[in-house]
C-alpha cells in the first residue's frame, strides 16, 4: 500500500535510477498506491553530488512527498515512515468513505510519551 523510493545524496546514479523505479511503478502497482522518495545519506553534506532541490523537485513533478534522511543518524527516518503510514491510512478512510472499505479511525495511543498511532 505504499512504495518508498530511495536514493544516495552522495551517488548522481542512484538519483538517475529513481525514474526508471517510478516507471516500473506506474506500469505494475496497485492505482493509488502511496509513495515517497527519499534522499538518504544527508549526513554526509560534504560528499553531496545531488541537490536537495533536484529531489525536492523530482517529488514535485509526481505529487509526492519528499524526505532527505540519514539511515546512519535516523534522521527524519522516523517522520518520513510516520507520514508515509498517515498518508495510508487517510487514504484508507477516504476509500471507506466513498463506500470502498471499512473506515479506519486515527486514535493517539494513550501510552505516555508515544508518538504513534493506532487503528481502532
Amino acid at each position: 500500500m505504499g512504495i518508498i523510493l530511495v536514493y544516495d545524496i552522495t551517488d548522481e546514479r542512484s538519483f538517475e535510477n529513481i525514474q526508471n523505479w517510478m516507471k516500473s511503478i506506474k506500469e505494475n502497482a496497485a492505482p493509488g498506491v502511496e509513495r515517497m522518495l527519499l534522499g538518504n545519506k544527508c549526513d554526509i553534506e560534504s560528499r553531496r553530488k545531488v541537490p536537495k532541490e533536484r529531489g525536492e523537485k523530482l517529488a514535485k513533478d509526481h505529487g509526492i512527498r519528499f524526505f532527505e534522511t540519514s539511515a546512519k543518524s535516523s534522521q527524519n527516518v522516523d517522520e518520513s515512515f510516520n507520514t508515509l503510514a498517515t498518508d495510508i491510512l487517510m487514504q484508507m478512510s477516504r476509500r471507506a468513505a466513498h463506500g470502498l472499505k471499512d473506515p479506519v479511525d486515527l486514535k493517539s495511543s494513550s501510552k505516555k510519551g508515544s508518538n504513534k498511532c493506532s487503528l481502532i
